[in-house]
């Protein structure tokens, strides 16, 4: 018996140096205003640049209500993750999955969670390469005199990588702290441009507020990828209780009261954010947006060159973001599954070699961002909108037919009818624009 005892003991302090080594738990230093930043960061992306295209899609009703429903339901959802995270006595739910693997068991949890997840975040990494990279080569374009040597997008997506490669070496969130402050001071500044810019250029000539498209069936599936882009642009809850886990709790204070302060300011930007974009964007252009607002506000350049650096900035810091749990995941596996030692050259071949692997698809699949709109929609809505609504009505067991049940089975509804009709609209997407598709481009 005292030998079972050593080895348990052996055992739990084992897990315990690699729980202290592994990105998500090594460092409890967080405050509020870490939480809010981060947040920021995940929240606001590139996205809320297409939000007036997803308007022009809808139409200004719809739009409207779609866009001011998703923000009322992530938010009430991000409050229910946040209050999970230490329902359990004894126990924090530092990762996402493991509040999956609590409500629906330990190997359905992960089946259930884990997939999701990955589907977000590597997705958005690298459509975050995609973007960087576009930003850079605008920039360039419009920087550049002629003659002028016009150089291939992957050669830009190349260079942003290069930072991430530096940057992936970051041991854990806290360590990114400046990083991802930096990122969302430059996502509230771009949004300010694209809204701002948007005033001073006033309302077009010849504006139409009627849908884009003309026919029946155009207007169906513009309306269900309008869909699409609004749920990602609610895509944070993937990572928050990874946020969460790097706020320091103990009986007399939980990490629950710093981190629901900075989530309500962060919800509160991302609010100052989202709607003077959308609606100024689409009330100034009309259904002639751009699928990128910044693309319609060709003048002054020097603005439009200001706020395409306030994205690569931004999205830098939204890479590793969203890369961290990622890089847990990752870490976890190859130390605790398969025995590797914890180190320096594990995780610079790991994170180097995820790295490469977003670089790579990012150059080499150019319809990712529609693809991503055909997947997001299975796995945006999900983990935004209704799977902490299960896990809540699993774990507080609120009255049947009281205003929490009522409330949290219409977020279920609504949540499943968006990742059933969104990505129908990401599908047609892709194959409309087959036939200009060319690979390694």
């Amino acid at each position: 018996m005292g030998y079972n005892d050593a080895e348990v003991h052996e055992k739990s302090e084992r897990d315990k140096a690699i729980d202290d080594w592994l990105p998500v738990t090594a460092s409890r230093k967080a405050g509020w205003m870490h939480s809010a930043f981060h947040n920021v960061t995940a929240m606001v992306g590139a996205g809320v640049l297409s939000l007036p295209y997803a308007l022009a899609e809808l139409g200004w009703g719809p739009g409207a209500t779609v866009l001011i429903l998703s923000w009322v339901i992530t938010s009430y959802t991000l409050w229910q993750m946040v209050e999970m995270h230490e329902m359990i006595p004894g126990k924090r739910f530092d990762r996402y999955h493991e509040l999956g693997q609590h409500v629906f068991g330990e190997k359905l949890g992960l089946w259930i969670i884990v997939p999701q997840q990955l589907i977000v975040e590597v997705g958005c990494d690298i459509v975050y390469m995609v973007t960087a990279g576009k930003s850079l080569q605008k920039i360039h374009h419009m920087l550049c005199k002629e003659p002028c040597k016009d150089i291939r997008l992957s050669f830009f997506i190349m260079m942003f990588a290069a930072v991430q490669f530096v940057l992936s070496q970051s041991p854990n969130f806290n360590s990114i702290t400046i990083v991802s402050l930096a990122a969302a001071i430059m996502s509230i500044s771009y949004s300010t441009i694209a809204w701002g810019a948007s005033i001073h250029r006033g309302i077009q000539p010849n504006i139409d507020y009627g849908l884009k498209a003309s026919t029946t069936t155009g207007k169906v599936f513009n309306f269900l990828s309008g869909l699409g882009d609004i749920a990602f642009a609610y895509a944070g809850h993937n990572v928050v209780l990874e946020i969460q886990a790097t706020i320091p709790s103990t009986p007399e204070r939980s990490s629950k009261k710093p981190m629901l302060v900075g989530v309500t300011v962060a919800y509160l930007i991302v609010a100052l954010c989202y709607f003077p974009v959308a609606i100024i964007g689409y009330w100034m252009f009309g259904n002639e947006v751009e699928d990128n607002i910044l693309l319609s506000l060709q003048k002054p350049s020097w603005l439009i060159i200001l706020a395409n650096i306030f994205v690569i900035v931004h999205v830098i810091g939204s890479y590793q973001v969203f890369a961290m749990p990622v890089f847990d995941m990752l870490e976890t596996l190859l130390v605790k599954k398969w025995h590797c030692t914890p180190g320096l050259p594990l995780r610079l071949i790991a994170r180097s070699g995820y790295v490469a692997f977003t670089m790579i698809v990012g150059i080499s699949v150019p319809f990712f961002g529609g693809l991503l709109g055909f997947l997001g929609g299975f796995a945006f809505a999900p983990t935004s909108y209704f799977i902490p609504c299960i896990c809540w009505l699993s774990i507080v067991k609120p009255k049947k037919f009281g205003l929490s049940w009522f409330i949290n089975w219409l977020c279920i509804v609504l949540g499943v009818l968006l990742m059933v009709l969104s990505p129908i609209g990401g599908l047609r997407s892709i194959i409309l624009q087959s036939s200009s598709y060319k690979f390694f481009s």
